[in-house]
């Protein structure tokens, strides 16, 4: 027996507690990383001054050029919102490795080839997503806000009222663009099929309406549908990614078969 398969045997054989003692351990050493992550940003957002970047997209916006606060308090909270954003982001590519050591342990070698770039993507699609929220969605939405304010009233945003916004969002968006590797994650693990997505393709438009609508800060439409459109644009490329996986387990499958009958009529 190849060694990868003795390694997974084993782990398949390993009591449950064993297995609740390792996740334990996983669960650990995520929560030291973004605990770690955390001081770093901490430090990042502190020392230079990385709180300019996110009010970067309000700047067109603000009149004097600056964000106003009314609570003595309120700077040092804007300063922890920041810094916990940015150590999610700076954390995430060791709590993705932790994930990995718990799974790749029971897994063939053809899943690990395929888990480690979707591993990788999860990542590079969670900046993405935050990265088109700073630069795209934050002053767009800004702009189409102030064209609707009535000349009666005059704009000045709260410091804590705009990074509780950019903060919220910039993390929806980032979470959102996760939804492709789901797709592929549950497709591959045989609990959806292609044909299942496109079936509920409604269901699922009222449905991210929906949570557009609940994971955007306040009652601003503008931000739910800036939100909604790029979740429903990736509802529809998960399903052609779902198409793809599940057209290679079937291929796999057959090949399997095909080599179990071999090796039976090779026997008899």
């Amino acid at each position: 027996m190849a060694a990868a398969d003795q390694q997974r045997d084993a782990q398949a054989e390993m009591p449950f507690l064993d297995h609740l003692e390792e996740l334990r351990w996983r669960l650990i050493w995520s929560g030291i990383a973004l605990l770690v992550a955390f001081a770093v940003a901490f430090t990042i957002v502190y020392q230079f001054d990385f709180i300019t970047v996110l009010a970067y997209p309000a700047r067109d916006f603000l009149d004097g050029g600056q964000l106003i606060y009314t609570h003595p308090a309120e700077s040092f909270t804007i300063l922890m919102q920041v810094a916990f954003g940015l150590g999610i982001v700076l954390a995430a590519p060791v709590i993705v490795y932790q994930v990995w050591a718990f799974l790749s342990p029971a897994l063939h070698p053809h899943e690990k080839r395929v888990v480690v770039p979707v591993l990788i993507g999860a990542v590079g699609l969670f900046l993405i997503g935050c990265t088109l929220s700073v630069l795209w969605v934050l002053p767009i939405t800004l702009d189409l806000l102030k064209g609707i304010a009535s000349s009666s009233l005059k704009q000045m945003i709260s410091a804590s009222e705009y990074f509780s916004f950019a903060v919220t969002l910039t993390l929806a968006f980032g979470a959102v663009f996760e939804l492709p590797i789901l797709i592929v994650i549950i497709t591959a693990l045989g609990l959806v099929t292609p044909g299942t997505l496109a079936k509920f393709r409604r269901h699922s438009f009222v449905g991210m309406l929906i949570l557009s609508a609940v994971i955007t800060p306040g009652d601003l439409i503008i931000s739910t549908l800036m939100l909604f459109i790029p979740l429903y644009g990736l509802y529809e490329l998960s399903i052609v990614l779902s198409w793809l996986v599940y057209r290679a387990k079937r291929k796999r499958a057959r090949r399997e078969e095909e080599a179990e009958r071999v090796a039976a009529a090779s026997g008899s």
